[in-house]
């Protein structure tokens, strides 16, 4: 395992990443960025730097401000303060064009940061991708009471099936910078570089027709949404992960 290093951010906090560089293999890079509230000691980052290690490839892992092992106060977080920690590590961390791969809210992260530096995008791999998350958040999951009680208090509690005794705190600052500032699947979506998209038909936090909508709006060509029976939202079973590794090897053997 690569050693834990910090970066220090503009905006104060410091940023918890582990960086293998390429040992035998000088092709492109992978790059991970985990969803809401996870971090990068996840199943499937460490799947994938397994995978990146046996190939000799250079591989990044990080944890967006106030998540995992970087600082920074959750109720100050933003999709748009996290899109900056992702360029910081894409710009000072990794070198090459990249394959990166975002989960969940990771999945939004990834196509934000493909669209301020297009230069250094290889491909894009989005596991149950969530661009857009806080607008279907407020429509689709809050009553008028709720959404009121939202703007008020400055936030709203969800109840997280991933834990019988914590909630996903969701802070209005959050939607609002979502929503306002990084909405992307109402527009033509710039993305030309080659994207694959994985998703469950039985993922009950996000609807698999918005890895469709993706590829729909994405100006590029090379686009494919491959859909899975089973896996949930995360794809952490043995049968994912084994897919994921699959498709990086895929992406990386068609297009370097």
């Amino acid at each position: 395992m690569a050693e834990l290093h910090y970066l220090d951010s503009p905006a104060g906090h410091r940023l918890a990443y582990r960086h293998t560089p390429a040992a035998a293999n000088s092709g492109p890079g992978v790059l991970f960025c985990c969803g809401f509230q996870s971090d990068m000691n996840g199943d499937k980052a460490l799947a994938i730097e397994a995978l990146c290690a046996e190939q000799g490839r250079q591989f990044t892992r990080f944890d967006y401000m106030a998540h995992g092992q970087s600082s920074g106060d959750f109720a100050d977080g933003t999709i748009s303060q996290w899109r900056d920690d992702t360029l910081q590590v894409l710009d000072q961390v990794t070198s090459g064009p990249q394959l990166i791969v975002g989960s969940s809210m990771g999945g939004w992260i990834m196509l934000l940061a493909a669209l301020a530096r297009p230069e250094r995008i290889h491909s894009l791999l989005g596991l149950a991708a969530a661009p857009d998350f806080t607008k279907r958040f407020v429509e689709d999951e809050l009553n008028a009471e709720q959404r009121a009680a939202l703007v008020a208090n400055g936030y709203h509690d969800e109840p997280n099936c991933y834990d019988d005794s914590g909630v996903y705190r969701m802070y209005y600052k959050l939607i609002e910078d979502g929503t306002a500032n990084n909405t992307l699947l109402e527009t033509p979506l710039a993305i030309n570089a080659p994207l694959r998209l994985l998703h469950a038909v039985d993922d009950a936090d996000v609807p698999w027709q918005v890895g469709g909508r993706i590829i729909e709006q994405m100006t590029g060509s090379d686009g494919q949404l491959q859909l899975l029976k089973t896996g949930g939202h995360r794809l952490s079973d043995p049968a994912s992960l084994a897919l994921i590794s699959a498709t990086i090897n895929s992406l990386l053997a068609q297009h370097s």
